[in-house]
């Protein structure tokens, strides 16, 4: 009997000890679950975080997170992605703030405002009733205070300006100006001389064209569409620095999503939501695309190149 029950209890431990392999291949499946599904979820792609994550890679970059405010309804907002120290970028948060009372207190939210681009930051003046009468070229006496308001918000910054003169698709044909290419480049040069004349900003900072109406801001499709769009554009553009760092930005975006997924690209470099970008525009070097009116810094008005 003795020997009978040890073979019994042989025999249950050998079954009991055969069972054990079902605890590593458990193991083992739950490890290949979990590993698979980790793959999974890094090959599905969020556009929100992806793109959340590229610009938070160009603020690190340029040394400040977003922030800012509008300066009139429609207008883009003031972020730091112009290339600024942390100190200027304090001082043209000020400046900007001021211009923004100012705009307020004497009810010009229709005739200035701000957006962001590629290039920069833009501070959109409406010539009409604000800066120039109808065909002129001469500022009005009232314009001088907007534009020494503006000149505040400039000195705050040491990155380049471009002064950029637009018309509507009304064709001009005077003895002054032949066509709306000397128009808008005598407007922008105008707002040139100021800023450098009168309120003292260096010329070497500046460059100017003019555009005439090859780029409208909207439809010239009613009289008060032509009003938005006669306006003079001024530019603080980004500096070289920043914009190194956007175009890596860019291309490391481009090289991620480039499988299918481009419009999260797009998403990144449009992440301002009220990005006014346009196509075509020049990027802040020192001369003005083909097809355009230029200015040098001394207000010498060089060869149109081409017809309205």
């Amino acid at each position: 009997m003795l020997i009978r029950h040890r073979r019994r209890q042989h025999r249950v431990d050998t079954g009991h000890n055969q069972d054990r392999w079902l605890l590593t291949y458990a193991d083992m499946i739950t490890l290949l679950t979990a590993f698979f599904l980790m793959l999974y979820s890094m090959s599905v792609m969020s556009k929100g975080k992806f793109t959340q994550l590229a610009v938070s890679v160009r603020g690190g970059f340029s040394g400040a997170a977003t922030g800012g405010g509008k300066i009139a309804p429609g207008s883009g907002s003031a972020v730091n992605r112009l290339g600024l120290s942390a100190q200027e970028y304090q001082d043209y948060k000020l400046a900007m703030r001021n211009l923004r009372q100012f705009v307020e207190q004497h009810k010009l939210t229709g005739s200035v405002s701000t957006r962001t681009d590629e290039r920069g930051v833009v501070i959109s003046l409406i010539a009409d009733n604000s800066l120039f009468d109808r065909g002129k070229a001469d500022l009005r006496p009232e314009s001088a205070a907007v534009l020494a308001q503006v000149a505040e918000t400039l000195k705050a910054t040491h990155n380049r300006i471009a002064i950029e003169g637009h018309t509507c698709d009304l064709p001009i044909h005077t003895a002054q100006f032949p066509s709306n290419w000397e128009l808008s480049t005598a407007r922008a040069g105008t707002v040139l001389r100021f800023l450098t004349g009168k309120q003292g900003l260096p010329a070497a900072r500046f460059m100017a064209a003019g555009y005439a109406d090859t780029r409208p801001l909207v439809s010239n499709s009613s009289e008060a569409n032509r009003g938005r769009n006669r306006r003079v554009d001024i530019v603080i553009l980004k500096t070289e620095a920043q914009r190194e760092v956007d175009l890596a930005v860019r291309s490391e975006v481009r090289r991620i999503t480039v499988n299918g997924v481009s419009d999260v690209s797009d998403a990144a470099e449009n992440s301002n939501p009220t990005n006014g970008a346009r196509d075509g525009a020049p990027s802040g070097g020192e001369t003005s695309p083909p097809g355009t009116s230029s200015i040098d810094n001394s207000g010498r008005q060089g060869d149109s190149t081409a017809g309205p």
